[in-house]
């Protein structure tokens, strides 16, 4: 990209626009941050209820692969991003030819495939737990013969898997063939079950001219898959392992060429060690308490990667505790005690306009910021007694 988008602007003769491929949560509020800074938004999604495409300018209700919409999201738009890494890498390539796309198709093809994945990770000289591919017969026969230290391990699809999906754990050798035949035998990664003790996760934002930001460390908690809570404060992370992770998510980004924001996702095992888990080409849900913890938000930074705008550190004003918010605590259909959780101080409530809650599902997020890190985690901890979460 060799000039910014500034906002306001006219690009090819109409208000500059920026364009998203996908309507989830992450692309409504992509859109929300543009739209605050000048920006018209266009937002391509075959839904016609998607969250983001109720709140954007412009919504092409097609497929991601339909030449129509492509064409006219070109049209409306001045550069273009993506908020989930299973958007057709191949529809970016066609968008990319002819749009500034971040990131790259290249990038997201790779967060897409977990064996492509792993083998960047290693060549950018970041931990990864042990792991072997497996696609055939022969490689299924070689663990079975060779791969005794692979065990306990987790069965993983090695693409469309998030949340905790595709996966299945596998203690022994005699599980393995069965687990795979329950994935339809689609390729996936065998990857070694690790003792843990917490999980983390890095966000990075990162320029075409190279210029590389990034938000502090986030500890992260996991319920079944899907991250129930995020804490980012001073401790949380200890110093050492955070400047780790921090150095191994921007080698992971200058390893790409990377343009946009990601999210890398770690493990810290019993011994202190870290190992990387998976990256997110795209914000990511820990982030979110950047919304009201930070003077930038990851959209905001998402925006400024996307139009060519300069980056500044962003930095962190507050202690904050995120609580994700599933379709679980609306039981049959109720709302829950908003007023009640509203009423305790420093809560932020961001729903994502989804009509339906179902378990599981997420349908929006709890920002809890504070003068200390104590306050924060004792409001949290109301506020997810008020709603009757589990306690952590």
């Amino acid at each position: 990209m060799s000039r910014a988008i500034l906002p306001g602007a006219l690009v090819h003769g109409q208000p500059a626009t920026l364009g998203v491929m996908g309507g989830g949560q992450l692309g409504r509020m992509f859109v929300h941050a543009a739209q605050a800074m000048g920006y018209f938004t266009a937002v391509l999604d075959p839904d016609a209820a998607s969250p983001a495409g109720l709140v954007s300018h412009h919504h092409i209700q097609t497929g991601y692969l339909d030449e129509q919409g492509l064409a006219q999201l070109m049209q409306r738009c001045a550069a273009i991003t993506t908020e989930f890494e299973n958007v057709p890498a191949p529809a970016l390539t066609t968008l990319g030819a002819h749009r500034p796309v971040a990131p790259g198709a290249d990038a997201v093809a790779i967060a897409q495939d977990r064996a492509a994945e792993k083998a960047h990770f290693v060549r950018c000289g970041v931990p990864v737990a042990p792991h072997a591919s497996l696609e055939t017969p022969a490689q299924l026969a070689a663990i079975l013969s060779e791969g005794g230290d692979l065990f306990p391990g987790i069965l993983k699809t090695s693409r469309m898997g998030y949340d905790g999906k595709g996966q299945i754990r596998v203690k022994t050798r005699e599980q393995l063939s069965e687990a795979w035949a329950q994935l339809n035998n689609v390729p996936c990664v065998l990857e070694k079950m690790l003792p843990l003790q917490a999980e983390c996760s890095v966000i990075v934002a990162r320029g075409a001219d190279g210029q590389m930001v990034n938000f502090p460390v986030q500890l992260n908690l996991h319920r079944e898959g899907i991250l129930a809570v995020t804490s980012v404060y001073e401790g949380a992370v200890p110093v050492a392992l955070a400047e780790q992770a921090v150095a191994a998510t921007r080698a992971v980004a200058e390893g790409l060429n990377y343009v946009g924001v990601l999210c890398v996702e770690f493990f810290i095992l019993e011994g202190g060690q870290l190992v990387v888990n998976e990256m997110a080409p795209r914000p990511h849900n820990s982030g979110h308490y950047t919304m009201n913890a930070c003077d930038q938000s990851q959209f905001e930074l998402q925006v400024r990667t996307l139009a060519g705008l300069p980056l500044t550190q962003p930095r962190q004003h507050s202690p904050s505790i995120m609580l994700n918010l599933l379709g679980d605590l609306w039981p049959e259909g109720a709302s829950p005690a908003w007023d009640q959780v509203l009423a305790l101080p420093g809560v932020h409530l961001h729903l994502y306009g989804k009509l339906s809650a179902r378990p599981g599902r997420k349908m929006g997020h709890l920002n809890i910021t504070g003068a200390t890190p104590e306050a924060v985690r004792a409001t949290a901890l109301q506020a997810a007694g008020l709603l009757g979460m589990q306690a952590f």
